[in-house]
């Protein structure tokens, strides 16, 4: 932020004298209004634009209908040429309207509040008076004694171009010019074949304060604007919406300012009841704020031994919280673990008694089973009747 009380007025290369710097200068810099603003005051010079309202349509077309195998778009009449039966009308067709065709009525035009542009304006003012910002956007101004530059009255008595290439260059702008020059190059597109065929950076904005002649000898400079203060404009303090244009100031112009835009407790005489903004801190830098004798004085020390809350443990899960909130658990679980123990000695003898019992069970059945299978073969001396009676014997032979 500029906070210097006094600006140096130059005539040519040399310091002639001092002036008060307006409060414009140190004004709070938005640049998110800067950019909505531009944006909207960059829509209000656009022209109506329109297709025809008969295009694609100046044609007797009707769909053929349903039963037909073909689409039911629109088809132009007759026969004898390639163009009937052709689908017309769609956005889809050949010789068709465009999709949503362009209107005359739409909303070209955008308002804006007369607080916001106001405040735009003051920002880019502000912007242009911070080095690092006018650097930042590109502008050459190494060679430049001092920012926001001013002159003196003499150079709006200048008339001739010769004349304002010799005051550029004896404050260094005129690199900033020759950037500019340097840069002019075809426009891409088909802008080329619609009257802005080439484009070109911006080089230093000229503001003066009356018009005795400057804006006639600075506006064949490429890239120059001349600009008066009373009718300051934001396309051309923040060209793109983007803030810190290299600005020169004549000494009538910058006394102006206090009068147009007032200060922060004096309101503008031109602009009724409007005072410039505040800013949301007196100091902007944070750590210097904080770390003061007088904020440090009251402020409560830092705290070194913290006492943080433990950890909160989970009793089902945990033991030692168990026995914290019921120290009988610990003989509960002992008695818990002994019973366990004792039921699975008495599961193991009943296992084991049982495994015995089957064993002799499992042996008598195989003992039953080989006497089965012998019992079935009807050998022995007790089944020699019933075997002939079964026919189990051989047959005698009969003699022929």
């Amino acid at each position: 932020m500029a906070s210097r009380p006094l600006v140096t007025v130059f005539n040519g290369g040399e310091s002639q004298e001092q002036v008060a710097l307006p409060a414009v200068f140190v004004a709070p810099i938005r640049s998110d209004i800067v950019q909505s603003v531009h944006t909207h005051m960059a829509k209000n010079h656009r022209q109506a634009y329109a297709v025809k309202a008969k295009a694609g349509h100046q044609t007797a077309a009707e769909s053929w209908g349903t039963g037909r195998a073909v689409s039911r778009i629109p088809r132009v009449p007759g026969g004898g040429t390639h163009r009937a039966g052709q689908g017309a009308f769609g956005n889809m067709c050949r010789g068709g309207h465009m999709y949503a065709p362009t209107k005359t009525w739409r909303r070209w035009h955008r308002k804006i509040n007369v607080g916001q542009k106001r405040y735009a304006v003051v920002s880019a003012i502000a912007a242009s008076a911070l080095p690092a910002l006018v650097m930042a956007r590109g502008h050459r101004i190494d060679a430049v004694p001092e920012i926001p530059l001013v002159i003196s009255d003499a150079a709006e008595s200048l008339t001739k171009t010769k004349a304002a290439v010799e005051l550029l260059t004896q404050i260094g702008a005129a690199a900033d010019v020759e950037k500019a020059k340097d840069s002019k190059n075809l426009r891409r597109g088909k802008g080329k074949m619609r009257n802005r065929r080439y484009v070109q950076r911006k080089g230093p904005l000229v503001i003066y304060g009356n018009d005795s002649g400057i804006s006639r000898a600075f506006r064949n400079l490429p890239g120059v604007e001349v600009c008066s203060v009373e009718r300051l404009n934001l396309l051309q303090l923040a060209p793109g919406g983007h803030l810190g244009r290299f600005c020169i100031w004549t000494k009538s112009a910058v006394e102006q300012l206090d009068k147009i835009f007032g200060t922060t407790e004096v309101a503008s005489l031109q602009k009724k009841g409007y005072t410039l903004p505040r800013h949301m801190m007196a100091t902007g830098d944070l750590a210097r704020l904080i770390n003061s004798d007088e904020i440090q004085s009251v402020v409560q020390p830092m705290k070194v031994n913290k006492t943080r809350a433990p950890l909160k443990k989970n009793p089902l899960r945990n033991l030692g919280a168990l026995l914290k909130l019921n120290p009988y658990a610990k003989n509960a679980r002992r008695a818990e673990l002994l019973m366990a123990a004792k039921r699975a000695d008495v599961k193991a003898k009943r296992l084991e008694s049982a495994r015995k019992e089957r064993a002799g069970v499992k042996k008598v059945s195989k003992a039953f089973y080989s006497t089965m299978v012998t019992d079935s073969e009807y050998v022995g001396e007790d089944y020699e009747v019933f075997s002939s009676w079964l026919a189990t014997a051989e047959a005698p032979k009969q003699e022929a």
